[in-house]
């Protein structure tokens, strides 16, 4: 038990350590960026004596500042998870069921297409040397700047609601795994390929007895980026698209009001679903056994 103990706590002590000291220094950035926002503020309140006290206190606890606390942040994740419905445009729960929708659809077309993709590159060999470069040109354009045209191209062929975010979505997401599921597909090693060939296998069997089983490991771990990615991408979308709600809507209205809580809220929120998203793919790998 002792040796088992011993080991547990060498494994887990360092990122212990590293998340208090993250933490500190958090607290240490909050009172440095917020101290002129707190002196100014009992300057007003007609303070003339202000104390280190008051003002590191006070700059630990504005209603805006310009870095809350993670203290802060706490509390207003509390406030907009449990005390406000469900149904609530004011509940984080909300509008992380918007964005959560929008980047299952988008991950699933980006996987579709990422994987048909990679195996037409595989399979059309002639296709593979012209396509590829234009696959990594299509992620030069900044995300930001291309969200808003497919908004307004989609709008004005009626395609509205959830699709235009599962678009961009998918946008993201299309390109880690066509890059992963390329590579995965090209793993099979030769000597397999030779020998299922002297069995007369061809086609769809050398494909599904080979290449896509050895391919497993690289579609993983490029799907656990697709979806992270498509997340990214529903964010970005929700800026432009704002009226539908969604978690990048939540962090527009925070941006216009000042709101940095309630913006560092979203942002965690976003970062939890993300955490979500990779742990169900990263479930159904060890679901599925597949080898690291």
């Amino acid at each position: 038990m002792g040796h088992n103990s011993a080991i547990l706590w060498h494994k887990f002590w360092p990122p212990v350590l590293v998340g208090l000291l993250l933490v500190l220094a958090w607290f240490g950035g909050a009172i440095l960026l917020n101290r002129q926002l707190a002196q100014d503020y009992l300057h007003n309140q007609g303070a003339t004596a202000i104390t280190r006290t008051q003002w590191m206190d006070l700059a630990l606890n504005l209603e805006r500042p310009k870095l809350p606390t993670p203290i802060q942040i706490y509390r207003e994740l509390v406030r907009s998870i449990w005390d406000e419905p469900v149904t609530s445009k004011r509940s984080l729960v909300y509008h992380a069921w918007v964005t959560l929708q929008a980047t299952a659809v988008g991950a699933l077309l980006g996987v579709g297409f990422g994987i048909g993709l990679a195996v037409i590159l595989i399979y059309v060999r002639s296709l593979g040397a012209s396509l590829m470069p234009w696959v990594i040109a299509s992620q030069t354009v900044p995300i930001i700047a291309l969200a808003p045209m497919i908004v307004v191209i989609l709008n004005q062929m009626n395609v509205t609601g959830v699709w235009p975010k599962a678009v961009i979505a998918a946008y993201l997401s299309f390109f880690p795994v066509t890059l992963g599921m390329f590579k995965g597909l090209r793993a099979a090693e030769k000597l397999h390929l030779d020998l299922l060939k002297t069995y007369s296998a061809h086609g769809l069997r050398v494909f599904f007895s080979l290449r896509l089983p050895a391919s497993l490991p690289f579609l993983f771990a490029s799907l656990k980026i697709g979806v992270a990615a498509s997340l990214v991408g529903t964010v970005v979308a929700e800026l432009t698209k704002s009226e539908d709600g969604g978690l990048g809507a939540r962090l527009l209205a925070g941006s216009y009001y000042g709101q940095t809580v309630q913006i560092w809220a979203a942002l965690v929120m976003a970062s939890v679903g993300a955490l979500l998203l990779v742990g169900l793919v990263s479930g159904i790998e060890r679901m599925m056994r597949v080898p690291s």
